[in-house]
């Protein structure tokens, strides 16, 4: 049983809405993006902040896994981490600089305050570690009904879409490079599988031809510290020492002109 104070947090708002049709339909693009975007991120500990349904951490190979969230997984899900966490994710309760890899799923948008989300996101992260972050496109035809103040919107109630183009904006403040991103369903918000099928056809027009709006993103971010400079081997820093300059005497000879000099 979940708290009082979670039941009806956005996130169990999102967790319901991912068991639809549509939602599943998401579930599976982001799972193959999330895929992609964390295999090749080297290091010791790896972190998933919320979203259970999601094994975002799936193919990484680092030895160290974790979950964190306001409420434990369920006991089918606990199997994908090394260890849970029970926490307030605008207060990460992990040193500074001891994550090589922090995934965020939709956990921006379901937050009171995404910009602090963000701001333990970069504390918590080594130099160069790797920060993952989905969300909800609001520039899509799944976004377009919260938008237009439609009173039935299609997405999930309670969360708060944060655009591509704010989200860079925050993360340029606080000194993450992003490296990578991808936008994805550009189907029209249908409800069942069906119809979901039947325009299939427009994921390959979209992201030819209107490719950043996409219902879904996945953003990759590096974290870049100001000043810092990698040091190689000491091997490479060292050169041959300068040489003393040594001052030489020359003979000074008369110019020859062709004939001997007068005596």
């Amino acid at each position: 049983m979940l708290p009082s104070d979670v039941q009806d947090s956005p996130i169990v708002e999102l967790a319901a809405w991912l068991a639809t049709d549509p939602g599943r339909h998401a579930l599976a693009w982001e799972q193959v993006r999330l895929d992609e975007a964390v295999s090749d991120v080297f290091g010791f500990h790896a972190m998933q902040a919320g979203l259970a349904e999601l094994d975002a951490l799936r193919a990484n190979r680092m030895p160290f896994k974790g979950y964190v969230a306001g409420a434990m997984p369920s006991e089918p899900q606990r199997a994908r981490w090394n260890v849970f966490v029970v926490a307030d994710l605008e207060a990460l309760p992990f040193d500074s600089q001891s994550l090589d890899l922090l995934v965020l799923p939709h956990t921006l948008e379901c937050s009171d305050d995404p910009h602090q989300v963000l701001r333990e996101a970069e504390r918590v992260l080594i130099p160069e570690g790797r920060l993952v972050i989905t969300g909800f496109n609001p520039w899509s035809l799944w976004g377009a009904g919260r938008l237009l103040g439609r009173r039935r919107s299609f997405l999930p109630p309670g969360i708060q879409p944060l655009s591509p183009a704010r989200l860079k904006d925050w993360l340029k403040l606080l000194s993450f490079e992003v490296e990578g991103g991808r936008f994805g369903i550009y189907a029209p918000a249908c409800r069942t599988e069906k119809w979901l099928r039947r325009y299939a056809f427009m994921e390959s027009a979209g992201e030819r031809w209107w490719p950043v709006c996409g219902g879904l993103y996945v953003v990759s971010a590096v974290k870049r510290t100001v000043g810092m400079r990698l040091i190689g081997p000491a091997w490479k820093k060292q050169k041959a020492p300068r040489r003393a300059a040594v001052a030489t005497a020359r003979e000074v000879h008369p110019l020859r002109t062709g004939r001997e000099p007068s005596r």
